[in-house]
């Protein structure tokens, strides 16, 4: 039974921890607001493990809490991601699961190593004869005399002794072992999925937070735009050459960029806060950005390619298989309890009067059992063990079919976000022409501001949208390494840094 109960446990951690998964859902939020860059949703809840040694700490039970630097944190794209795989509660989390597996691990080790135990005890003690039932009138029975025997007598002796336990023969328990080795496999490739996911999950939410940034910038140039229409719109009425709608209408496109300008900075700051927490740093760190907004078109691989490589790296299926194979060497050992198994025991020791002399004392024995009314329990744990084997195979062919349909999914997304890039920036510079033509015309007293607002609300929307399409291309390139399974080793050549 301990056979199926360990293979059962086993399978059980290794899918607890495959579950753990922290990677956000990267989808882009179907809002169609052009001031607004989608942000991924953060993984709830995390926290670090332990303080960085420059910085102070707040203590719990079980975790540290940073506390903010002063100032402000010049964190770059690398220095988040690895914080994120250090710091982020499921990576702990999941490195904590790894940890319970391998000590199931020694456990199964154990049942093939030789036991030695050395032990070593003294005893004195007094017995009353009389009390226990002893009469003097039986001596002479023995032919011995009254009172030659003393009915107190006192005990005093020592006794130590090695003793060696060791299974000889025990097929069980060897196929137990090699199931337990390959656990191991499973536990570090779960490990290594949850920080994939969290590679995704950080590197998306800093893109996040520079689009946002790039936001800011944008929203803040039109605003002094809008100051520069205002003043003219202003001295041209002064003037008595221009008339106050146009003084009215430059306030009002004025005023609703400022507003545009403070949800910016609220969305940029609330992004910074999801960013600090997947990295495991306090919500009030403040952050400076050092990269820029990356850029650069995917050479994306063929279809087939793209799959072959995904079922060679992807760390949840790589855990699905090594996981089927756990449960196969378990069903072997199951298989095998019906064989008898041989052990031997023994121990060499000495025992003696305490302060008298010792005599080497001995026993060795072999042991050979033989399973006879257990058949109704080994096919019970066969069925068992063979209904494991199965749905494990069974989630192992679904998930090759799930991975074939994410890298179809992903690559359209790839190429569409690219092609969108592609006209946003087209439309960028229509509009930056366009604005340019107005401004002239304006400044010609050729025509009135309405002109001019009108385009530089089209130019506002089209570089929102070329921020959001740029956002969308780069999650999309991430989001395809993931299903790939290379995300965390290859995320720099996927955003082109």
């Amino acid at each position: 039974m301990r056979v199926a109960v360990l293979a059962l446990m086993c399978g059980g951690l290794c899918r607890g921890a495959r579950a753990a998964d922290p990677t956000p859902d990267p989808t882009p939020d179907p809002t169609p607001a052009p001031t607004r860059v989608v942000r991924p949703v953060a993984a709830a809840a995390e926290l670090p493990d332990a303080p960085r040694p420059q910085t102070q700490a707040q203590s719990f039970r079980y975790v540290s809490i940073e506390q903010a630097t002063p100032g402000a944190l010049p964190l770059g794209l690398d220095d988040a991601i690895t914080r994120g795989t250090k710091q982020n509660l499921q990576v702990l989390l999941a490195n904590q699961t790894d940890r319970e597996v391998r000590g199931q691990i020694l456990a199964a080790i154990y049942a093939l190593l030789p036991n030695l135990k050395a032990t070593a005890y003294t005893n004195a003690m007094e017995l009353n004869l009389a009390a226990l039932g002893f009469k003097e009138s039986e001596l002479a029975k023995f032919g011995l005399a009254p009172g030659s025997v003393p009915l107190i007598v006192k005990v005093d002796t020592t006794d130590a002794q090695i003793s060696a336990d060791q299974v000889l023969f025990n097929l069980p328990d060897f196929f137990l072992y090699a199931a337990a080795r390959k656990a191991t496999t499973v536990s570090t490739m779960n490990v290594l999925n949850v920080r994939g996911g969290v590679v995704q999950a950080v590197g998306t939410q800093y893109l996040a937070a520079l689009a946002d940034q790039a936001q800011i910038a944008n929203a803040q140039a039109l605003v002094t735009a809008d100051e520069e229409v205002l003043s003219q719109a202003t001295a041209s009425h002064n003037a008595g050459v221009g008339i106050n709608l146009d003084v009215l209408r430059a306030r009002v496109t004025l005023r609703n960029e400022q507003q545009a300008l403070v949800k910016a900075e609220n969305t940029f700051a609330k992004d910074k806060i999801a960013l600090n927490r997947l990295m495991g740093l306090p919500a009030d760190q403040e952050l400076t950005l050092t990269d820029a907004v990356p850029y650069t078109e995917l050479a994306e691989l063929p279809l087939e390619q793209a799959k072959a490589l995904a079922y060679t790296r992807r760390k949840d299926l790589l855990a699905l298989n090594a996981e089927l194979e756990v449960v196969q060497r378990a069903r072997r050992a199951v298989k095998f309890e019906r064989l008898p198994t041989i052990a031997f025991n023994g121990y060499y020791g000495v025992l003696g009067e305490t302060h008298g002399n010792y005599h080497g004392v001995f026993t060795a024995q072999g042991v050979l059992k033989i399973p006879i009314f257990e058949e109704a329990r080994f096919r019970g744990e066969s069925e068992t063990i063979a209904a494991q084997e199965l749905g494990i195979a069974r989630q192992i062919d679904s998930l090759r079919v799930t991975i074939d349909a994410q890298i179809r999914a992903s690559q359209m997304d790839v190429e569409t976000a690219a092609e969108l890039v592609k006209v946003a920036q087209s439309n960028v510079q229509l509009a930056n022409e366009v604005l340019s033509d107005t401004r002239d015309r304006y400044a010609a007293g050729v025509d009135d501001n309405l002109p001019v607002v009108e385009a530089q609300a089209q130019l506002e929307s089209a570089q929102s949208q070329l921020i959001a399409t740029q956002f969308e291309y780069n999650s999309a390139k991430l989001d395809l390494a993931r299903n790939t399974g290379v995300v965390e080793t290859q995320y720099k050549q996927y955003l082109g840094r």
